[in-house]
Parts: C-alpha cells; sequence; structure tokens
C-alpha cells in the first residue's frame, strides 16, 4: 500500500491549494485529484446533492487504489467527513480540522473570522471546531458566494477581482476585532494577495493546506503508509468539466510537473 497514490477531492479547481502544499511536504508521494468543476460550485447546494456529488468523486479516486481520501472541499468536509471516514476502508481526512487548530495558534485576541461558502457557514462546522478547541473563542463568520465562480473562471486579478473582494468582506472589515481570519474555501487561498489587501496586514490569514498536509503526514507515518523509496512522482489530475481553465490553473499554481491532466465523466 505504500506505493499506492493520496487521493484528493474537490468541487473544482480551489483544492490544488490544499494539492499543492501535499507536494511540496511530501516529495515522493504521488497525487491524484479530481475536480468537479462541471458541478462547481458545492457551496449553495443542498447537503444531499453535495453528499451524492462527493460519492461519486470517492467512488472514482477508489478505482485507482488510493491509499487515504483528503477531502479539499470545506462544505463537502462539512457535510460528509463522518460518513465517509465509517465506510471506506482507507483513512479520511478533510480541511476544517487542521484549519481551526491553525487559527488558534495564532490569534491573540480569541477573535478570529471565518470566510467560506453558504453551506459551510450555514454548517456551523468552524464555529464548532473552534469552540471544541477553545470555549472562549469569538467567531465572526461570513458566506462569500461570489469568491468560488471567479476562481473557476481564472478572474485572479485586477480591478474586477478586488472590487469583488472589497465589496463581500465589508461585514468583515466594519467588525474591527478580528485578528486571524480562516479561509473556510479552498478556492480562497487563490486570492489570498487580494484577500490580504483588502483586510489588512494586521489579520493573519489561515489557509488549512499546510496544516492539512502534516495530517496526512502524520497519519501516513504511525501506519507506516508513507513512500520511504525513491522515485519521481507521477501527479493526475481529473476535472469533470472543461480541460482549458483547469489545466491552466493548475500550471500556474502547481509548483510540481504532473504526468496527466485529463477530463473524466461521472456515472450519475
Amino acid at each position: 500500500m505504500v506505493d499506492q497514490p493520496i487521493g484528493v477531492i474537490d468541487s473544482g479547481v480551489g483544492g490544488l491549494t490544499v494539492a499543492r502544499e501535499l507536494m511540496r511536504q511530501l516529495p515522493r508521494e504521488e497525487l491524484i485529484y479530481l475536480g468537479d468543476t462541471l458541478r462547481c460550485p458545492y457551496g449553495p447546494r443542498p447537503e444531499r446533492e453535495v453528499v451524492q456529488f462527493t460519492k461519486e468523486l470517492v467512488n472514482f479516486l477508489m478505482g485507482k487504489r488510493i491509499k487515504m481520501l483528503v477531502i479539499a472541499c470545506n462544505t463537502a468536509t462539512a457535510f460528509t467527513l463522518e460518513l465517509l471516514q465509517k465506510e471506506l476502508p482507507i483513512p479520511v481526512i478533510g480541511v476544517i480540522q487542521p484549519g481551526a487548530r491553525a487559527a488558534i495558534k495564532s490569534t491573540e485576541n480569541l477573535h478570529i473570522g471565518v470566510i467560506g461558502t453558504e453551506g459551510t457557514i450555514k454548517s456551523q462546522a468552524y464555529p464548532t471546531a473552534l469552540k471544541n478547541i477553545n470555549e472562549e473563542i469569538h467567531i465572526n463568520a461570513l458566506a462569500c458566494p461570489r469568491f468560488v465562480p471567479i476562481v473557476e473562471q481564472g478572474i485572479l486579478s485586477g480591478e474586477e477581482t478586488y472590487r469583488i473582494v472589497a465589496e463581500t468582506l465589508i461585514p468583515m472589515k466594519e467588525s474591527n476585532h478580528i485578528d486571524t481570519l480562516i479561509l473556510g474555501c479552498t478556492h480562497y487561498p487563490i486570492l489570498r494577495e487580494v484577500i490580504q489587501e483588502v483586510i489588512g496586514d494586521k489579520v493573519t490569514i489561515i489557509s488549512s493546506g499546510e496544516e492539512t498536509a502534516r495530517e496526512v503526514s502524520t497519519i501516513l507515518q504511525y501506519q507506516n503508509k508513507l513512500f520511504n523509496g525513491e522515485r519521481r512522482p507521477q501527479h493526475k489530475l481529473y476535472t469533470t468539466g472543461k480541460l482549458t481553465v483547469f489545466e491552466s490553473i493548475a500550471k500556474s499554481w502547481l509548483d510540481q510537473p504532473v504526468a496527466e491532466i485529463a477530463n473524466v465523466s461521472l456515472t450519475v
């Protein structure tokens, strides 16, 4: 099993931010990534639909004999993590707990902001995770439904991007208390520079990718499933939608060569 790849699923291109960190921290491991760009975003969708779509992504990756599953989508993590941990014979982790732990370490005034999709914010997954660690944490949560579409379209900088981010984050800026902001959607780190410019340099931004990769490493090491040999990983990226934008973002965002980038159809 040590030779088998790590599977990463997301609603679109956002999970590439987690994949990039996995590649950096685990340079000998191979990744298979599947982004459901055809049906992105997951945030506004009802829970039953998110569960159905996520299971379809999982079934595809299980057919590739993965040794571990990373749910690199906050909405899918909120709705399916516990279910998949019970159903699958391999380790399954999401991005919410690692992100919450990183924010707790960062905050000095115990005021943490969380931005995410409508589904993630409604699920209360982050407040629950944060309060489970420290009941004294104050949380300001804000849904940002306009962020995922512009990332999926590749509109990552410029006046339009800044305007959308600035308008969306007005309620978060007006609160004026937070010293730490969790990017509660894996698409958002791709907009990190713009978000930081809007929110101000006094606020520490937390992206869950780094902590998630650490957790993957810890689990694989504990279960003796880390690959310790010498090889050049053959990473494979798949998307359910059009290749053009996906391939462009993947090549610009990832620091490592990819063996295959392809379109796939899932059984609905």
